[in-house]
C-alpha cells in the first residue's frame, strides 16, 4: 500500500489519487481485466470520503480507463504504457502566451499519460478566407485533431458551409452565455469556449502621475482620451496613444462603438455617408494623423505595440487581456479601463474556443483534450497563471488569494461590470470576406491615398448587392 497522505488539501489528495491511478493503469500495475482497490480502501489510503472516491472513479470511467461492475468493483479496461495515442492540436501563434500552454499540457500528460498532445502553429494570412484555406485541408484530412478558434474564424467556417468539419460539443458548466453564442450555429455548439477578452484601454500609471492627471475611468469618451494623449505626449520621448490599427480586433472596435451596422438599401447599395460609422472611421483618422499623439511606426503586430509600451515610449494602448500577458512578468506600473466611447459604451470582445475535428482519427482523445481545457480545474489554472479571463463565470469572477504572483492590473475584475456592453464582430452585419473588403478600403483612406468621398463610393461599389446575407452564427 502506498504511503498515506496527511497534510494535503482535499484537492491535492484528490489529484494525487487520480494521477496515481492513471499512472498505475498506464504502467500496467493494474492490468486490463483486473480490479482496482475497493472504494473504501482508496478512501482510507488518500484520506477522502467514499463519495469523493466514487466521483474520481467516475472520471476514470468517462476517460475509458475502467468500467464499473455492479457489486464487484472497478475493472480496468484502459491502455498500458505501450499504447499511446497522439493528438495533434492546431494553435494560434500567441496561444502559449495566452494560456501558458506548455504548463497546462504538462498537467494534461500527467493526468492522461496514454495521450500525447503535439501542438502545431496555425498561421494564416490576413486575407479573405485566410484561416479557412490554411486549416480546411488539415481538418478534412484528419491531420489536425483539435484546434483553437476565435469568433471570426468560426464565422468564416459558418459562412462557407464548413461546420461539418467540426464535431458538435456539449457545453461545459457555468460558461458565460455570450461565449456559447459566439461558437453556435442553428442551436449547435461547435467549440468549447476557453477564454475571452474585451478590448480595453491600457495605460502607464506613472506617466499619469507625473503629469498630475486623473487616470482613465469608464466615463471617458474619445474626446477625453485625445485631450489626455496631447498632455501625455513628449515630442522626441514618447507618444500619447498607440495600437495596431489593422488588427481585426482594433479597428472594428471603433466601428462597433458607432452603434450602427452596415446595411443595404432597396437598390442593394451600402452608403455610409452621414452615418456614425463614418464618424468612427474619421475618429481613427484624427487619432493616427496627429503628429505627436500617434507614432508613425510600421508595426507588424500587437507585439510591437506591447514592446513600445513596456519601454515607456507610449502612454496608452488599446489592448486585450490576452495581450496583457506580455506585461505579467514586467515591473511596468499599469492599469486598464473601459474602452473610450462616442455616445454609449460598446466593447468589442474576443472569445477563444477549442474545437474538435469531425474527421479526427483520434476523436475520443481529441474530445478529452477539449473537455480538459473547459474543465473547472484548468479554468482555475488559466486564471492563476495568466491575465486571460476564463470562460467559466464562477472562476472568472472569483476573488483569489494570488498563489502565483504576476503583474496583474488592479482593475482586472473591471470586465464584470460591462458585460452588457460586450459586442462581437458579427454585430457589424458583414461577412468575413466583406470585413476584408472594408479593411482594404480603409487602409487607403487612413493612409491619405483617397479622400472621404472616394472612401464612401468605394464601399458602396465594392459592397454592392452582396451575394448572400451575412450568416448569423
Amino acid at each position: 500500500m502506498k504511503k498515506r497522505v496527511s497534510r494535503a488539501t482535499f484537492r491535492e489528495r484528490m489529484d494525487l489519487m487520480m494521477a496515481e491511478l492513471r499512472r498505475d493503469i498506464a504502467d500496467g500495475r493494474y492490468v486490463t481485466g483486473h480490479y482496482l482497490p475497493s472504494e473504501s480502501a482508496l478512501a482510507k489510503q488518500y484520506q477522502l470520503s467514499n463519495k469523493s472516491v466514487r466521483k474520481g472513479l467516475q472520471q476514470l470511467v468517462e476517460e475509458g480507463l475502467i468500467v464499473k461492475v455492479n457489486r464487484v468493483g472497478n475493472k480496468v479496461i484502459g491502455p498500458n504504457s505501450r499504447t499511446t495515442v497522439t493528438v495533434t492540436m492546431g494553435c494560434s501563434e500567441s496561444i502559449e502566451r495566452d494560456f501558458e500552454m506548455q504548463r497546462l499540457l504538462a498537467e494534461f500528460h500527467e493526468r492522461y499519460p496514454s495521450v500525447k498532445v503535439q501542438c502545431v502553429p496555425l498561421r494564416h494570412a490576413a486575407a479573405p478566407a485566410g484561416f479557412r484555406q490554411a486549416v480546411e485541408p488539415y481538418l478534412a484530412g484528419g491531420i489536425v485533431d483539435v484546434m483553437t478558434i476565435n469568433h471570426m474564424n468560426f464565422l468564416e467556417f459558418a459562412e462557407n458551409g464548413l461546420l461539418d468539419l467540426l464535431e458538435p460539443v456539449h457545453e461545459a458548466k457555468d460558461v458565460y452565455p455570450f461565449l456559447l453564442d459566439a461558437f453556435s450555429f442553428e442551436g449547435v455548439l461547435y467549440a468549447q469556449p476557453i477564454a475571452f477578452s474585451p478590448v480595453v484601454l491600457c495605460y502607464n500609471r506613472e506617466h499619469f502621475r507625473k503629469a498630475d492627471m486623473p487616470e482613465p475611468d469608464s466615463t471617458w469618451t474619445w474626446r477625453d482620451t485625445i485631450r489626455a494623449a496631447e498632455r501625455l505626449a513628449r515630442p522626441g520621448e514618447r507618444h500619447g496613444i498607440y495600437f495596431y490599427l489593422l488588427s481585426e480586433n482594433r479597428w472594428t472596435a471603433f466601428l462597433l462603438q458607432s452603434g450602427e451596422k452596415f446595411e443595404w438599401n432597396e437598390e442593394g447599395e451600402c452608403d455610409i455617408r452621414g452615418t456614425r460609422l463614418l464618424d468612427s472611421i474619421n475618429t481613427i483618422k484624427e487619432l493616427i494623423s496627429h503628429p505627436h499623439l500617434f507614432p508613425n511606426y510600421l508595426t507588424e503586430s500587437s507585439d510591437d505595440v506591447n514592446q513600445l509600451f513596456i519601454q515607456g515610449k507610449v502612454s496608452m494602448i488599446l489592448s486585450s487581456y490576452f495581450s496583457l500577458n506580455e506585461l505579467k512578468h514586467t515591473k511596468v506600473s499599469y492599469d486598464i479601463s473601459l474602452l473610450p466611447y462616442f455616445d454609449q459604451p460598446a466593447v468589442l470582445t474576443v472569445p477563444i474556443g477549442v474545437a474538435v475535428a469531425r474527421h479526427s482519427r483520434q476523436k475520443e482523445a481529441a474530445q478529452l483534450v477539449a473537455n480538459f481545457f473547459a474543465s473547472r480545474g484548468v479554468q482555475q489554472r488559466i486564471r492563476e497563471l495568466t491575465v486571460s479571463i476564463p470562460a467559466c463565470k464562477p472562476v472568472a469572477e472569483q476573488v483569489y488569494d494570488e498563489k502565483v504572483k504576476i503583474n496583474r492590473p488592479p482593475h482586472y475584475a473591471m470586465f464584470r461590470e460591462h458585460i452588457p456592453n460586450f459586442r462581437l464582430q458579427k454585430h457589424l452585419n458583414l461577412t468575413t470576406a466583406q470585413f476584408h473588403i472594408v479593411r482594404s478600403v480603409l487602409k487607403k483612406y487612413w493612409s491619405g491615398m483617397i479622400d472621404e468621398d472616394v472612401l464612401c463610393e468605394e464601399i458602396k461599389e465594392r459592397l454592392r448587392k452582396p451575394a448572400s446575407r451575412p450568416v448569423r452564427a
